[in-house]
C-alpha cells in the first residue's frame, strides 16, 4: 500500500481550490445541465467550511453463517444483504490496483477530493454537452455508501443520493474530513467491504464467491478486472446471463487497459488476461432454511430460526432479532449432528415415500438426555415453499373448497410444533407421566390392581361418548387377554389401559399433567372455558377431573415427546430443547447464549424407576427380572427384540391413539433418545386409520441403531430408594377354609384390594369357601389380593401361582435370560390404546 501523502501546501491549496470552485466546477463536471441554467450560482453561494463535516461509520449488514455441530459443515446462510466484511490484508494487490484503475488512480495522492479529476472531467462534459465522466474518488463513493446504508430515516436516505449540487458538495466537504480522521487503507478496506457488485454481492468477498466461487486471495487479473469493471453499473456489467456478456466483456477489458496505464500490470499480462473468455455466470449465495445444502436439514434450520426469534437477547421485538440473525455476522454452531440426522432421515426414506401420493408424515426427532440439545429431525417431506404440486387436502371439509394439503412440500414446523400446528395424539406414551406421578406418590413399582377388560372410573364422560358409561369415563383394553393383576412393570410393557385408568384416579390426574409440564409437554391446543382444549384441560382447575389424559388424547409433537423422555433418561434432569452449540460474532467473541438451561424435574429415583419399567417394553431386563412380556418386546420378521437390533441398553415406550389414527414409539439409550410419530398433519383429528406399527417402530429402532453405532454403552443403575420398587409389604391373612364374604371382608379390614377369581380350583377346603389367595404370603400395601374359591376336590395344588416377590438374591446369576413368557396380545396388537 502506498503511505499516505499529508503534504501541507497540496491539502491547503486543495481546499482553497475547492472551496473557490466548489460551487461551479463540481457541480460543472457532474451536473452541466444544473450549471448551464444558472441555477449553480445559488448553491455555489454556500458556505464551504460551514456544511457537516462529521460521518457516522459502521460495519453494513453481514452474513450469518450456520454450521452443524461438528463446526465445518455448513448447512445455511442467513442474510438481508449477502456480505462478508475482510481486513484489507486478505485482499489481493491485483484486485486493489483493478478497482483503482477503474474508479480513482490519484486515491494515494488526493485528500479526498481529486482536483485534477474535477477539472479533467469538466473539460471532458464541457465539450460533449453531457456528462461522460464522474470525478467522484473512491473516498467521496465511500461518503455516499456510508450516509445511505447508515441512515435512520427514509429521508436521509434519498439526501445521500439525490443529484443535486447540494448533495455533492456535502460528500466533498465529508470526504476531506473523513481523510482527516481515517488512513487510506481504512478508507479503501471500508470500501471494498460496502461497495456491491450486482447478483446480491455487497463487498468483495461475496463478490469473489459469487462470480467464480473462490475467496478473494485466489483472484487473477481476470477476475480482478471483471469485479472492478462491476461497480459502476452492476445491471449493465456483470455477466449473470448471456446477454450481459459482450458489455461485461468490454468493461473489464478497458479496466485491464487502465491497469497497464497504471503501470500494475505489464502489456504482456493485459493480453493474457484479455485472451480469457467471460462465461455467463453467478451464483447467488443460498439465503435461509429454504436453501439449505440439503434440504432434509430445512426442518432443523427452521427450529433454529423460530428458537432465534423467541430470544430477546437479539433485541426487543422480532424485526430487531431478525435483523441480528441476518445482518450480524455471526457464526452459528447449530446441535445438528450430521450422522444422527442422516441415520434418521435413511429409515424414513425406507419406510415411507415423500410423495404427493403420502399424506401422512413419519417425523422423526432425536435429543440429547442432560443438555436437552437437538440432535436432528427429519420427516417424509421437502421444506420448500412450492406447494403447487402438493397432493389434495385430507380434511374432506377443505378439500371441498380446493384447498391443497402440506404433502410432499411444507415449511410447516411439523416436528417442533409452532404457529398451526398443534400437535398429534400421543397415545400411551402418555402412560410414563401417570407413572411418574405414582411413584412421586410412593407408590411402587409392584403396586398391583386388578385390570378387567372395561373399568369405570370416577372420572366424567359426555353421556353417549365412546368411551362413556352413563356419566363415567369407562376405558377398555385392547383386548381381553390382557384382564389380570398388574403391576407397573406388566401395565407399562404391555400398555394396559384399565391398570393406568386406575392408576391416575390414585395419583391424581393433575399430578400426572404436572408431571407432563415438568418434563417438557407444552399443550398448545388451545380453545375457551366454554369449549376446552388442551391448555385448558391441563389448568389447575380442570386437570383433577382430565383421567383420559393418561391415555394421550392430548395432542405433542415429537421435539416434546423426545424431550420429556430425555428428562428421564437424564435421570430427572430436565433441559430446555437448545439448537445451538456455541454463537460467535462477526469480530470472533462468543457469546454467553448456547448455554443449556437445566434444572431438576423429578427425583432421580423416581426416573430410575421409570426406566426399569420402561425396559420392559424393548426387551431390555428390569433390574429386578420383573418383565413378563418378553414377547411383546420382539417386532422383527426375525423374532428380535428392539435391545437385540440396537445392542444398547434401552427404554421407550410405543403409543396408538384410538383407532390407530396416529402412532408413536419412543426409544432412548443414556445418550440419545429419538420419537418417532406418524400421523396426518393436515387433518390430525382424522377418521382415517392407518398401520404405523410397521412403520413407526422399526424407523426408530433403526435410526438408533445408526446413530449409536460405535458409541460407548452406557446403562442406568437400579434405584437406590428399594421403597419405590416393592415398597413397604403387608402379610396377607391366612382366610383358607373361611366362607368368601368372611374372608373378603378380613382381607378388606387389612387395607387389600379384594377381588375374587370365579373359576373354582382344586382344594381341600369345602366347595364354595376360600382355597386360598394370590399372594398368599406378602404383598404392597394395599395392593391386589385374589381369592380362590373351592371345588371341594380333595387335590391339592401341586404349586401357590407366584405373585410379585422381593428382588432376586444377589448371588443370582444376573447374565441368565429368563424364560420367554408367552405375549398375550395377538400378533395384530398395536399398543392396547382404545380411548
Amino acid at each position: 500500500m502506498r503511505p499516505r501523502d499529508h503534504n501541507i501546501f497540496v491539502n491547503v491549496g486543495s481546499l482553497v481550490l475547492c472551496g473557490v470552485l466548489a460551487g461551479v466546477v463540481v457541480a460543472a463536471a457532474l451536473l452541466p445541465a444544473v450549471a448551464a441554467s444558472g441555477l449553480i450560482a445559488k448553491e455555489g453561494m454556500e458556505r464551504f467550511d460551514e456544511l457537516p463535516a462529521e460521518l457516522t461509520v459502521l460495519d453494513g449488514p453481514q452474513i450469518s453463517y450456520v454450521y452443524a455441530s461438528d463446526g465445518t459443515t455448513l448447512l445455511a446462510t442467513m442474510y438481508d444483504e449477502n456480505r462478508r466484511n475482510i481486513d484489507l490484508d486478505a485482499v489481493p494487490q491485483v484486485m486493489i490496483d483493478a478497482v483503482l484503475a477503474a474508479e480513482d488512480s490519484n486515491f494515494y495522492e488526493h485528500v479526498g477530493v481529486d482536483v485534477r479529476g474535477i477539472a479533467r472531467a469538466f473539460v471532458a462534459n464541457l465539450d460533449a454537452g453531457q456528462t461522460t465522466q464522474g470525478a467522484s474518488t473512491v473516498t467521496q463513493q465511500f461518503i455516499r455508501l456510508a450516509l445511505t446504508y447508515f441512515a435512520d430515516t427514509p429521508q436521509e436516505i434519498v439526501d445521500a443520493t439525490e443529484e443535486t449540487t447540494a448533495r455533492k458538495l456535502r460528500e466533498a466537504r465529508l470526504a476531506m474530513a473523513v481523510e482527516q480522521q481515517m488512513s487510506k487503507d481504512e478508507i479503501l478496506e471500508r470500501y471494498l467491504n460496502l461497495a456491491y457488485f450486482g447478483e446480491g454481492a455487497y463487498g468483495i468477498f461475496a463478490a469473489a464467491q459469487v462470480y467464480f466461487s473462490k475467496r478473494p486471495e485466489d483472484l487473477e487479473v481476470h477476475e480482478a478486472a471483471l469485479l472492478a469493471g462491476i461497480i459502476q453499473a452492476p445491471s449493465m456489467h456483470s455477466p449473470a446471463s448471456a446477454d450481459r456478456v459482450a458489455a461485461a466483456t468490454e468493461r473489464r477489458n478497458w479496466v485491464i487497459e487502465r491497469m497497464v496505464d497504471t503501470r500494475a500490470i505489464s502489456r504482456a499480462e493485459a493480453n493474457e488476461a484479455k485472451a480469457v473468455e467471460i462465461e455467463p455466470r453467478a451464483e447467488r449465495q443460498p439465503n435461509e432454511c429454504v436453501s439449505t445444502v440439503e434440504n432434509h436439514w430445512g426442518f432443523f434450520c427452521d427450529y433454529f430460526y423460530r428458537w432465534w426469534m423467541e430470544q430477546e437477547a437479539f433485541g426487543a421485538t422480532p424485526w430487531e432479532r431478525e435483523r441480528r440473525l441476518k445482518g450480524g455476522g455471526y457464526q452459528i454452531v447449530t446441535t445438528l449432528d450430521v450422522d444422527v440426522q442422516h441415520a434418521m432421515k435413511d429409515q424414513v426414506d425406507d419406510h415411507l415415500e415423500t410423495s404427493a401420493d403420502e399424506p401422512h408424515a413419519l417425523m422423526l426427532t432425536a435429543v440429547e438426555p442432560g443438555t436437552g440439545k437437538v440432535r436432528g429431525m427429519a420427516t417424509n417431506r421437502h421444506f420448500s415453499l412450492d406447494e403447487s404440486d402438493n397432493g389434495p387436502h385430507t380434511d374432506p371439509l377443505r378439500r371441498a373448497h380446493g384447498m391443497l394439503g402440506t404433502y410432499p412440500n411444507t415449511t410447516n414446523p411439523l416436528l417442533a410444533g409452532g404457529g398451526d400446528i398443534t400437535g398429534y395424539h400421543g397415545g400411551s406414551t402418555f402412560k410414563l407421566y401417570t407413572m411418574i406421578a405414582a411413584l412421586e406418590r410412593e407408590m411402587p413399582l409392584d403396586t398391583t390392581i386388578q385390570s378387567p377388560f372395561q373399568v369405570t372410573t370416577r372420572f366424567y364422560a359426555e353421556p353417549g361418548s365412546g368411551a362413556a358409561c352413563g356419566s363415567n369415563w369407562c376405558p377398555r383394553n385392547f383386548n381381553r387377554d390382557m384382564t389380570g393383576t398388574h403391576t407397573m412393570w406388566n401395565g407399562f410393557g404391555f400398555s394396559v389401559n384399565t391398570y393406568f385408568a386406575q392408576l391416575i384416579e390414585r395419583a391424581g390426574a393433575e399430578h400426572a399433567v404436572d408431571a407432563a409440564k415438568r418434563m417438557g409437554i407444552k399443550f398448545r391446543a388451545s380453545g375457551s372455558e366454554e369449549f376446552p382444549q388442551d391448555a385448558q384441560y391441563a389448568q389447575p382447575h380442570r386437570a383433577p377431573g382430565w383421567g383420559v389424559f393418561t391415555l394421550g388424547v392430548s395432542d405433542t409433537v415429537p421435539l416434546d415427546l423426545a424431550n420429556s423422555y430425555a428428562t428421564v433418561s437424564a435421570e430427572g434432569i430436565h433441559c430446555d430443547p437448545i439448537p445451538v452449540e456455541e454463537i460467535r460474532t462477526a469480530g470472533g467473541d462468543s457469546l454467553d447464549l448456547a448455554r443449556p438451561e437445566c434444572d431438576r424435574a423429578i427425583d432421580r429415583d423416581v426416573a430410575l424407576a421409570a426406566i426399569d419399567a420402561g425396559r420392559c417394553v424393548v426387551g431390555t431386563r428390569s433390574h429386578f427380572g420383573e418383565c413378563t412380556n418378553s414377547g411383546t418386546a420382539r417386532f422383527t420378521p426375525e423374532g428380535q427384540a428392539t435391545v437385540d437390533v440396537v445392542e444398547q441398553p434401552i427404554w421407550g415406550k410405543t403409543g396408538t391413539s384410538e383407532g390407530v389414527r396416529t402412532y408413536s414409539f419412543v426409544l432412548s439409550t443414556r445418550q440419545l433418545t429419538i420419537a418417532g410419530m406418524m400421523a396426518d398433519p393436515d387433518w390430525a383429528d382424522t377418521d382415517q386409520d392407518m398401520d404405523g406399527f410397521g412403520t413407526v417402530r422399526p424407523s426408530v429402532t433403526y435410526a438408533m441403531r445408526d446413530a449409536m453405532r460405535g458409541k460407548e454403552s452406557l446403562d442406568w443403575g437400579p434405584p437406590e430408594d428399594m421403597d419405590l420398587v416393592y415398597g413397604p409389604r403387608e402379610d396377607v391373612p391366612d382366610v383358607s377354609c373361611l366362607p368368601v364374604s368372611e374372608a373378603e371382608s378380613i382381607l378388606e379390614d387389612a387395607g387389600f384390594d379384594v377381588q375374587i377369581e370365579d373359576d373354582p380350583v382344586d382344594s381341600a377346603c369345602p366347595a364354595g369357601d376360600v382355597a386360598g389367595t394370590t399372594p398368599s404370603d406378602s404383598t404392597t400395601r394395599g395392593g391386589v389380593v385374589t381369592i380362590h374359591i373351592s371345588n371341594g376336590s380333595d387335590h391339592e395344588e401341586e404349586e401357590d401361582q407366584p405373585g410379585p416377590g422381593p428382588p432376586p438374591d444377589e448371588d443370582e446369576d444376573e447374565d441368565e435370560e429368563p424364560d420367554p413368557m408367552p405375549t398375550v396380545r395377538p400378533p395384530g396388537n398395536r399398543d392396547g390404546d382404545d380411548t
